[in-house]
């Protein structure tokens, strides 16, 4: 019986797509040579029912390599080059220390020919001795504090990892602290804006994409030191998507988050500007150069970073202003004081005083020394304020958190630690940073 050329074509198609719809072959690495974390027979488990379950993935082997790496001869036989061939990824779960990979710099070369690696939590406590692997994650444990309940900022709500979990997650964990980080080589997925127990602000990173080489791909999440944390049905779905992504299941974005601030279209029709661009210091300089250089770009953040005891310095605007609005975002850590100052000569307070209540010449929104605020509108600290000043002349009025908290207050001198005694010139705007941590972000102004 003869096959026709149609039917031909409809085998070899049908065959192509069971081909294409095999489950990719994932090999899981478990072993450790330092901390061995509890939740690793669940991280196992839930890892193969995922597979599982999806239909996405298959798990072939894992790699144990029993605790303080006693049986390193199963690492270097389950992840030889030779047995790399056959996979399509590799998870490293809860990995740590110096793992007896016998070609590290093979294997970082066959992620970037087209292949995955995917890494939670203590992945990157892995490789400390090993450059090339942490600069192929995108970041290097360095510290964590105690386990808390962190508020995650949605980097991006389209990529498979992240997608279900809406703008903020909140999520009990154990958080790092990283080194080795950069921000401009990773694509962003979930992330803190500041630090999750002293709510100091600052890029407090904890999950990533990227893509590398020729085609290869890295998610790494940091999340996954509890049980519980591997049981949650959020965090499973967190890391399918990721895996996913990783395997060329799902589409996502993997390159490099642009995190410049950018003003609205209705604000640029207005004739607002940009004065903190979300990458750098362009535009700005320090009060005294020989002060300590406390401020810096973060994650489209102006961070004024200061240890206990610490004292920084006041940061400026190159351009100097008369009359205008500006309109400008921060956040403070409990009990952080520094100030927004108009031409450099009147200072908008930027203040924790949220548990106080009270209204005071020298409380959050007051003009400092001059006019307490009518109203009480400060919101807690960790969290972002917004305020809108106006000075036209001599006459200040001050919008925090939709209220309108000044209106038209006649201010004819300084109010302490200005600039000099010039206030109906022009003058720069001026951060204080010698006080307190602090951070800013959507700095625009519109002259008059």
């Amino acid at each position: 019986m003869k096959t026709s050329a149609a039917a031909i074509v409809a085998l070899v198609c049908a065959s192509a797509l069971t081909v294409q719809a095999a489950p990719k072959k994932v090999l899981v690495v478990t072993a450790t040579k330092g901390f061995r974390h509890s939740s690793i027979p669940t991280a196992e488990n839930v890892l193969v029912t995922l597979g599982e379950t999806s239909g996405a993935y298959t798990v072939v082997d894992v790699v144990r390599g029993g605790p303080e790496g006693k049986d390193d001869a199963e690492v270097r036989e389950k992840m030889s080059m030779e047995k790399l061939r056959g996979v399509d990824a590799v998870i490293f779960a809860n990995t740590t220390g110096e793992l007896a990979i016998p070609d590290k710099e093979g294997f970082l070369k066959w992620v970037e020919a087209g292949h995955a690696l995917i890494g939670m939590h203590s992945c990157s406590d892995t490789f400390h001795d090993y450059p090339p692997f942490i600069g192929m994650l995108g970041g290097e444990f360095l510290t964590h504090g105690p386990q808390v309940s962190v508020d995650m900022y949605n980097e991006d709500p389209s990529h498979p990892a992240t997608r279900h979990l809406g703008p903020i997650w909140t999520l009990f964990d154990e958080i790092y602290e990283f080194k080795s980080f950069h921000r401009n080589r990773v694509h962003g997925l979930l992330t803190l804006d500041k630090h999750p127990v002293s709510l100091v602000p600052g890029d407090f990173p904890v999950a990533w994409a990227k893509e590398v080489g020729q085609g290869g791909k890295v998610f790494y999440t940091s999340l996954g030191h509890r049980e519980d944390v591997w049981t949650h049905a959020l965090y499973q779905q967190h890391i399918l998507g990721g895996i996913q992504w990783a395997l060329g299941l799902e589409k996502g974005d993997g390159k490099p988050t642009d995190v410049s601030n950018r003003l609205s279209a209705a604000e640029e029709k207005e004739g607002f500007k940009l004065l903190f661009n979300g990458r750098d210091l362009t535009g700005w300089k320090y009060r005294n150069d020989s002060g300590k250089k406390s401020w810096s770009a973060q994650n489209g953040m102006l961070c004024n970073v200061l240890g206990k005891d610490e004292h920084g310095t006041d940061l400026l605007t190159d351009a100097k202003y008369r009359n205008f609005v500006a309109r400008y975002e921060f956040q403070v850590p409990p009990g952080a004081n520094s100030g927004f100052y108009l031409r450099g000569r009147h200072e908008i307070q930027v203040y924790d005083d949220f548990k106080s209540g009270k209204l005071e010449k020298g409380g959050n929104g007051a003009i400092y020394n001059v006019k307490a605020p009518t109203l009480f509108a400060s919101r807690r600290p960790g969290q972002w304020q917004q305020a809108e000043v106006r000075i036209v002349d001599q006459k200040i009025t001050v919008i925090l958190n939709g209220v309108k908290i000044h209106d038209q207050v006649d201010c004819p001198k300084p109010t302490g630690g200005q600039l000099d005694d010039n206030v109906d010139q022009p003058g720069p705007i001026l951060l204080q940073g010698d006080h307190g941590s602090v951070a800013f972000r959507n700095i625009r102004l519109k002259a008059l």
